[in-house]
């Protein structure tokens, strides 16, 4: 296998998971804008899609949504007073810790079923790939 073979493949293996670790219903758009929130702080719609990424507009559709279930709050921007930045809400970051909670369970569980050798190279990769994330 070359390597980028195995890159696809990898690609490939990492989408699944991700996906199978998902709530149904929950869009991840939603989950990334709040994270960014929590991570970045106050932010404008457009910084939120540039870094998510995502087009403006659903970022702004997925925002909207998000202030509707007190989730986020719309601020002042301290640098501009006519702009708007979305700020997360104690609501947003319990949901936010909510999911996460629930995805490291199921993950857990997965985990729980392995081999134990399986197990020990799966937790071993994780520094890599958080090394792999970062730049």
């Amino acid at each position: 296998m070359t390597a980028d073979d195995a890159a696809l493949q990898l690609v490939l293996a990492l989408h699944r998971l991700v996906r199978s670790l998902r709530t149904p219903g929950q869009h991840p758009t939603r989950l990334l804008l709040l994270v960014q929130l929590i991570q970045g702080g106050p932010q404008r719609i457009g910084e939120l899609a540039d870094r998510i990424p995502c087009s403006q507009p659903t970022a702004t559709t997925v925002a909207n949504a998000l202030a509707v279930e007190g989730l986020v709050r719309r601020v002042r921007d301290t640098s501009d007073g006519r702009a708007i930045q979305l700020q997360i809400t104690d609501a947003g970051r319990a949901a936010v810790e909510g999911v996460v909670r629930g995805q490291a369970d199921k993950l857990g569980e997965r985990l729980t079923a392995l081999a134990p050798a399986e197990r020990a190279q799966v937790l071993a990769a994780v520094p890599v790939l958080r090394k792999m994330t970062t730049g």
